[in-house]
């Protein structure tokens, strides 16, 4: 009887086709965001049959993250697969020039440092083919495919691995501690720098051949102030190509390095002998040089490159210099007033495809290799492209690149261009981003009272009603030569912050980058006050607008240059209930002096501290202690150096002074970035425990660290 039942309601449904029941989204937690898979960006065989990507996978574990290269085809005709699998992630994957081999640093079992790796497609282990004690990093394969060329940081006046290996057993065996300096600067985001120098190293694949390292016994090398481009994740590099022959090495470097007290750092463009022999520079003009491609014909080095003044950002713009003739480079996108995020050449050497960030979106451009205005290929509706990819050798042009958005995590895709559109080759994240109860951000641009068009992104909550009232948080981007962009972040994620219930709100304020060098300019002189009137001025917009926004019912906050914004915002308007400071600086005075570079903040304040500016006090926050009343919750990394800790201590001595609420937090492990996932999570809690009791009249946060939700439950 009961499958006759079952039987007959079978039929019954399939007669009537009726729709299965929608599963009701999530709302996002930090533990779905967290936990999301993440996928590195695109590197394509020359031959344009496949692509290899890093794919991580976090955990909120110690040492349980992991972190391998995947491959997939280019047409996307079969699904990806892993290509490694070890505790050790890959960096820098470069293909051969054969296309059927892959070189990648990697520090794995046995080894002290990193160390280069070569993988053959065709089966096999990872073959480790350098032994540096120094380490090994960003391998690039010569285009004969026999020998890899890569960087390391080396002391001085040594010239070979030996000679370096007993510098690191004699400094090992010092019984002092002791860091010794003679010239600024002497730290960097969240190291102190010490009298390694950059240098290339040139590895033959041929069996029990040594390294050698072909730059550091130069006379450029040697000089005084030599150095290559900080990396935000330690160390500094030359970034080198080869030459199209492979006879020849292009890299960018400086002599100046020991002048960034005072002056600006110019770098110039070398070319050197691949066996070695003295750098002369390929084009004489100094400034900043960086993403250096030859075409696939040999005839052009194409680069970025913008020269430096007294102005607080310079727009680098694509220029081409003729190869191998070298000689004045010319400049390829004109007039053409947006900066290019990422290109690559198509195979026939006539065009460059560009990415380019454009008002919190990212587009695809095209221009002649020959110069001109760059036609825009696709807007997309949301989101945008990045690490664009275009394989040298192969028959036709094939765009790779990655695509996401701040509701789509980032997935490699191949563009069309003449569809306008691209297919994916990754889901890796697709159908868990479906599940998700978030939206795009509302765009919307507002005149200020001083005439400046300014661009604004909305985020609205989960279960979104436009008919009810929300409480705002106004979240404010770091930089300030940055911008709010729609794509997803673990550090301020917009929707994470919305989930409570919350409209967010973003201002790309002046200085903000996306809209052109002279928006980005116009900072100067004015660092705080002309761009929190500004956000001010967004939220009154924003109020008028949409009737569901709750503007008497808002807190503000951000992060780094959103920090400072921050603490301004306390000392000069009490309209917002409560404020989040992370890295925020509330003396300029104090940040000049202890930040990890300061003459940029000469020029942004119109001279040094004790000339005759009255920026240094006019636009610190601290000058106006008096007045703060709002209150804050104030956060930061203990090992910062960008905005040092004295920042943070100095706010927290005045807010303790006026006897403001607040709550100061400090993360022992993290630097500007909170990065351990634990540590992440945390620091949302208290984010979002602080709102609550703002925006909605929830318990005071006091005492302790705010218990997760299953302890708080237990007690």
């Amino acid at each position: 009887m009961i499958s006759r039942l079952l039987l007959s309601a079978a039929m019954v449904a399939g007669a009537c086709a009726a729709p299965a029941i929608a599963q009701p989204k999530q709302v996002l937690t930090h533990e779905t965001l967290w936990m999301m898979k993440r996928v590195g960006a695109p590197v394509a065989s020359p031959d344009g049959k496949w692509v290899i990507y890093a794919l991580s996978e976090p955990s909120y574990e110690k040492d349980g993250a992991v972190s391998d290269l995947w491959i997939v085809p280019a047409d996307g005709s079969a699904a990806p697969r892993r290509l490694t699998a070890t505790k050790a992630g890959e960096g820098d994957p470069a293909w051969a020039p054969d296309s059927r081999r892959i070189a990648f640093s990697a520090k794995r079992e046995g080894d002290d440092v990193a160390q280069i790796y070569v993988l053959d497609l065709a089966g096999g282990e990872a073959r480790r083919v350098t032994s540096i004690p120094t380490g090994a990093g960003k391998p690039i394969w010569r285009p004969d495919g026999q020998a890899i060329l890569f960087e390391s940081a080396v002391y001085p006046g040594a010239m070979d691995a030996a000679a370096n290996k007993k510098t690191a057993e004699e400094r090992k065996a010092r019984k002092y501690n002791m860091r010794v300096y003679e010239h600024f600067p002497i730290r960097y985001w969240n190291d102190w720098l010490d009298d390694k120098r950059p240098s290339l190293w040139l590895q033959p694949l041929a069996e029990g051949a040594p390294a050698r390292d072909i730059l550091s016994a130069t006379k450029l090398a040697q000089a005084d102030g030599f150095g290559g481009n900080a990396q935000s994740d330690g160390g500094m590099t030359l970034a080198p190509v080869w030459s199209p022959d492979g006879k020849e090495i292009v890299f960018t470097a400086t002599t100046e390095r020991w002048n960034a007290a005072h002056a600006r750092v110019n770098f110039g463009l070398y070319r050197m002998p691949a066996d070695g022999g003295e750098p002369v520079l390929v084009t004489p003009t100094p400034g900043e040089y960086g993403d250096m491609k030859f075409t696939p014909d040999g005839k052009s080095l194409i680069f970025q490159f913008n020269t430096q003044g007294q102005e607080v950002y310079d727009l680098a713009k694509l220029h081409r210099v003729a190869w191998p003739a070298g000689g004045a480079a010319t400049l390829l996108t004109g007039g053409f007033d947006r900066a290019v995020d990422s290109y690559a050449v198509t195979p026939d050497s006539r065009s460059l495809y560009l990415t380019v960030p454009d008002a919190g979106m990212e587009n695809l451009y095209r221009v002649p290799v020959s110069g001109g205005t760059p036609e825009l290929v696709i807007a997309p509706k949301v989101g945008g492209y990045a690490g664009i990819d275009i394989p040298s050798d192969a028959k036709s042009t094939q765009i790779i690149a990655s695509y996401g958005s701040s509701v789509n995590p980032a997935e490699i895709v191949r563009i069309d261009p003449a569809a306008k559109r691209h297919k994916n080759l990754t889901n890796v994240n697709t159908a868990l981003a479906a599940t998700i109860d978030w939206a795009s951000p509302e765009h919307f641009w507002f005149t200020t009272d001083k005439g400046r068009r300014i661009h604004n992104m909305l985020v609205t909550p989960p279960a979104f009603d436009p008919a009810k009232k929300y409480p705002l948080m106004v979240l404010m981007h770091g930089g300030p030569a940055s911008s709010n962009m729609d794509q997803i972040g673990l550090r301020w994620n917009y929707h994470l912050l919305a989930s409570a219930g919350y409209v967010v709100l973003m201002t790309d304020y002046t200085g903000s980058t996306g809209y052109g060098e002279a928006f980005s300019r116009a900072i100067k002189l004015d660092p705080l006050r002309g761009p929190a009137n500004e956000i001010n001025q967004a939220v009154d917009e924003g109020g008028k607008r949409y009737a569901f926004i709750d503007t008497a019912n808002a807190c503000i906050g951000g992060a780094s240059y959103g920090g400072h914004l921050a603490n301004w915002m306390e000392a000069t308007t009490t309209r917002y209930k409560c404020i989040v400071s992370h890295a925020g600086e509330v003396d300029l005075l104090t940040q000049w002096g202890t930040s990890d570079f300061n003459y940029g903040r000469e020029v942004a304040s119109g001279g040094p501290p004790w000339g005759d500016s009255p920026v240094w006090r006019d636009q610190s926050p601290i000058t106006y202690g008096k007045d703060w009343k709002t209150p804050m919750l104030l956060t930061a990394g203990e090992r910062d150096f960008r905005v040092p800790l004295a920042n943070t201590l100095e706010t927290w001595s005045t807010l303790q002074r006026m006897q403001v609420p607040s709550r100061l937090l400090i993360f022992p492990d993290a630097w500007h970035w909170i990065t351990k996932p634990e540590d992440s999570r945390q620091f949302y809690r208290e984010v979002q425990g602080w709102l609550a009791h703002y925006l909605k009249g929830a318990p005071e946060v006091k005492g302790g660290p705010i218990a997760a939700p299953e302890a708080a439950k237990a007690q």
